[in-house]
């Protein structure tokens, strides 16, 4: 997973695409946490997209690093995560996110797992 992990570090930015009333809906991106082998993206529960991965928990992260050819798309399912020490984690590893939530417990701060994934690189 390090490897996929990686080049959406190095890309700094991506997409993440949901189903909005059947229609895909793509917004972009930055913060992004490995553990044991999964993906996690933070969102506000305030946010289109948290309605979206909560109504249909498909997803699809697509990303080009910056200056080339190379891309990923990653498939999986989004899971919220309650787990307080992962949503402290997830501010840890991209303090960014602190710009917006106050802390791990901020009623508006969520986290989603992106399992059971497909990855495609090119």
């Amino acid at each position: 997973m390090s490897k996929v992990y990686d080049f959406l570090v190095e890309c700094k930015a991506f997409f993440v695409l949901t189903v909005n009333n059947g229609v895909p809906a793509g917004r972009p991106f930055g913060a992004v946490m490995e553990k044991d082998g999964e993906l996690y993206i933070a969102t506000s529960n305030k946010k289109e997209v948290y309605k979206q991965l909560v109504s249909n928990e498909n997803a699809q992260i697509v990303a080009i690093k910056p200056n080339s050819r190379e891309w990923i798309r990653i498939t999986g399912i989004a899971k919220e995560q309650k787990d307080i020490k992962i949503k402290k984690q997830m501010l840890e590893v991209c303090p960014i996110l602190l710009k917006h939530y106050e802390s791990e417990f901020d009623k508006k701060y969520s986290v989603f797992c992106i399992s059971n994934l497909e990855i495609e690189f090119k």
